[in-house]
């Protein structure tokens, strides 16, 4: 039996330790947190200094048993969860939990798993840090308080399942406001002149650095270049450069594979704890862009025998975020010298854009000339203008350029590159000149990444928590991340060209989203509420305060029961104060006006299953409903769109001779045929959808089901065997139920059936009756 028993929070995590560690080490897991506040009103004592009560969870009851016998056949325990707060309550919920002594636990920490730093911790163990400890039990016990008050107020006054929280909330109101940010959005036309001339063959494109507010105006500018010669009035050339950027925090890692590898925050967080538990970065959950002496001197080492030493320059990054606490080393690769690792795909092009990244931050500068043309009108005193950018040493670039989030204000799309040979006084030929209306925009919707780097900036939430806050805001249906098509536009383009003038009518496809967080209704009702009866819960700068106390905690400054109470005082009585608010104060109805045909009131609302239109008063029984399309608001819907629901459920025509439907309901628009059920995709409207569409989705339906059916039983019909994106499974009520690698899914008896279901006893299985 080995002496020595590591606790570490995963398997996979385990097993690769376990590989550094010889035969006197056991190296087990804890599967992550082992106790938690259970739920109800009793797990915090707000009486008595708000004392928690923790429970072990369910599924970590056996984890514990298995945990207890280690223990007793070791001589020292080291606890070794992460190192950060989360990871310091881990091991302090461990140590009470598992009843260790003082005399033989140690509390190890280590930000990279490799041979090195796991040696280096066993030999330097410390004691559990109780200020880090405290800091995660204020945040745990904090949000639970808020959650535990304000969830029952909106299922009260708003609508039941409903749920609040601190950060959440805060994320939620981001959201909401900038999506009236865009609705409001007053989109401003003006004229941007551009022009290509022809210098010896090669195109340069120019511009006219001010845009025309009228069409009249660039009109006018356009007939006076017509037989106008332009020439090169200035050529300025200036050396510039280019710095790469820090290596990776947790917001800019997250921000970055959303932009690049098109990564959601969770499968970025998903994929990186792969790569960290394997060994191969360091730990990825940090707001330090600080590499170690260590660290430096290993991409030194690689960047000089792979470019030469002209790219290589040693640089220390500050960390800007003022509230950095788990602040040891930027995420980067263990050994600058591995390119790549085995792995799935994601895995190796995450790994690929973290060891970029962290071999550029210590790589010279780019050295670039920049040249700015200034081009002469004969006919006018404004002239254009054309910039060109030349690379005179590669640098960083040779490895690695950061993307950015950032949209431009219209449609103006401009690039940097190589200008032909150019001369003061030369004359140039034009090919065309052109001026185009454009039109500006709204400041973007929210991606997952931007809305991070938002959090981050103003100092709302910490590493740990982005990935989850935005996971739960979807999850709650506050907000749904989507693609949405944009709208047809007209605009006008005018040209000379060959010394004519033309002027076209075209049109574009605008305000197209592709992968932006959008709110629901339900938020935007939520939203309101919140601030006008909880203003302290989701006030930014209140929020970034709150996360500003938990750094004092976790570093001594504070005490967390005297944070908590400053607090839930004020808090615990506007909760009852809110609890006399009438539900009709809250009530989100809109009346729209009069419907024509029969003179009743439209209104909207949000109703049980969600949004909709209602034609007649509450009490009038022949009132009808409608569901609103996703996308409509309750708060800017007009009466004409309102109306246009109420043309569903619509009569699309006859199959098989029965009747075929489109409506929308609780889960989008669908075709209804032969008491059976259609999803129309974003490609198919309800109120346009022909019979010859509606008849090929319809027999596209039934292939599609026919093939997911492999077998049922007389014994007991509820049970199929069907098949699924992952291949064949059992299906029983609401519940799924894997198959064995060993059994083929065709050849599976009834009793075969029910053995696989009962050795799954964590699944709900009801009783396995013969109908009769």
């Amino acid at each position: 039996m080995s002496k020595n028993l590591v606790i570490v929070e995963s398997p996979a995590k385990a097993k690769t330790i376990e590989g550094y560690l010889g035969k006197d080490f056991k190296v087990a897991s804890s599967y992550g947190h082992v106790r938690d506040l259970p739920k109800g009103d009793k797990a915090i004592d707000i009486q008595n200094r708000f004392k928690p009560t923790y429970e072990v969870t369910p599924d970590k009851k056996e984890v514990i048993k298995q945990l207890k016998s280690l223990v007793k056949n070791a001589e020292t325990v080291y606890l070794a969860s992460d190192d950060d707060r989360e990871g310091e309550a881990i091991s302090w919920h461990l140590k009470e939990v598992l009843k260790l002594k003082d005399e033989n636990t140690k509390r190890i920490v280590f930000r990279e798993i490799t041979k090195n730093a796991i040696t280096k911790a066993i030999e330097n163990p410390r004691t559990i840090d109780y200020d880090l400890v405290n800091a995660q039990q204020a945040r745990r016990i904090l949000d639970r308080l808020v959650g535990f008050e304000l969830s029952p107020i909106l299922w009260k006054k708003i609508k039941a399942g409903l749920s609040a929280g601190r950060v959440q909330s805060v994320a939620v109101r981001l959201i909401v406001e900038r999506e009236r940010e865009v609705e409001k959005f007053k989109s401003k036309s003006a004229y941007r002149i551009t022009a290509i001339f022809d210098v010896e063959g090669k195109s340069l494109a120019a511009e006219l650095p001010k845009k025309f507010d009228s069409q009249e105006e660039a009109e006018d500018f356009l007939k006076k270049c017509i037989g106008a010669e332009f020439n090169i009035q200035n050529l300025e050339k200036k050396p510039g450069k280019k710095t790469p950027a820090a290596p990776f925090t947790t917001s800019t890692l997250q921000q970055e594979a959303s932009r690049k590898l098109s990564f959601s925050v969770a499968q970025t967080m998903s994929v990186a704890q792969k790569l960290y538990e394997a060994g191969k970065i360091t730990y990825m959950r940090t707001d330090s862009t600080n590499l170690s002496e260590d660290a430096m001197a290993a991409a030194k080492d690689e960047i000089t025998s792979a470019y030469g030493s002209e790219y290589h320059k040693s640089r220390k990054y500050s960390t800007k975020s003022e509230g950095a606490q788990e602040a040891h080393e930027a995420i980067r690769p263990t050994d600058f010298s591995k390119h790549d690792t085995s792995g799935d795909r994601n895995e190796q092009r995450l790994y690929e854009l973290i060891w970029k990244r962290a071999i550029a931050s210590q790589m010279a500068d780019a050295e670039l000339e920049k040249t700015n043309v200034t081009i002469g009108i004969s006919t006018l005193p404004q002239t254009l203008t054309a910039t060109g950018e030349v690379i005179k040493f590669e640098g960083f670039l040779k490895v690695y350029l950061e993307s950015t989030d950032e949209e431009p204000e219209d449609d103006e799309s401009t690039e940097k590159g190589l200008l032909p040979p150019l001369k003061i006084g030369q004359v140039l030929d034009l090919v065309e000149m052109r001026g185009r209306e454009t039109f500006s925009r709204p400041a973007p919707r929210y991606t997952e990444a931007s809305l991070v780097k938002k959090l981050e900036e103003m100092g709302i939430g910490r590493p740990s928590t982005y990935a989850p806050t935005i996971s739960t805001i979807q999850k709650r249906n506050y907000v749904i991340k989507e693609s949405r098509e944009g709208t047809e536009r007209k605009y006008t383009e005018m040209k000379i060209s060959k010394g004519t003038f033309k002027k076209e009518n075209k049109t574009e496809i605008a305000g197209a989203d592709k992968n932006k967080l959008f709110p629901t209704n339900i938020a935007m009702v939520v939203n309101d509420f919140l601030v006008e009866h909880f203003p302290n819960v989701i006030d930014f700068t209140f929020t970034a305060r709150v996360e500003k106390e938990f750094d004092d905690i976790a570093q001594g400054g504070q005490n967390w029961e005297d944070m908590i109470q400053n607090f839930y005082g004020a808090f615990h009585t506007r909760v009852e104060e809110t609890a006399n608010v009438a539900r009709a104060d809250v009530n989100s109805a809109r009346e729209l006006g009069v419907d024509p045909k029969t003179g009743k009131k439209v209104i909207v609302r949000l109703g049980k299953f969600g949004p909709l239109a209602q034609i007649g008063e509450q009490e009038d029984e022949e009132k009808q409903f409608a569901s609103l399309k996703r996308g409509q608001f309750i708060e800017n819907i007009t009466l004409e769109d309102a109306l246009e629901l109420f043309k569903l459920p619509r009569d699309v025509g006859q199959f098989e001779d029965k009747k075929i439907v489109a409506a929308i309901g609780r889960f989008g628009p669908y075709l209804r045929h032969d008491s059976k059920f259609v999803s129309l995709g974003k490609e198919h409207d309800p109120l346009s959808i022909s019979e010859e569409e509606a008849i090929e989705l319809i027999k596209a339906k039934r292939k599609a089901d026919a093939e997911k059916h492999i077998k049922t039983f007389e014994e007991n019909e509820e049970i199929q065997i069907l098949n699924g994106r992952w291949g064949p499974y059992i299906k029983f009520g609401k519940n799924n139920f894997k198959i064995p690698k060993d059994k083929e899914a065709a050849e599976l008896t009834y009793a075969e059936t029910i053995e696989i279901i009962e050795n799954q006893p964590e699944k709900k299985k009801g009783r396995f009756t013969k109908k009769k």
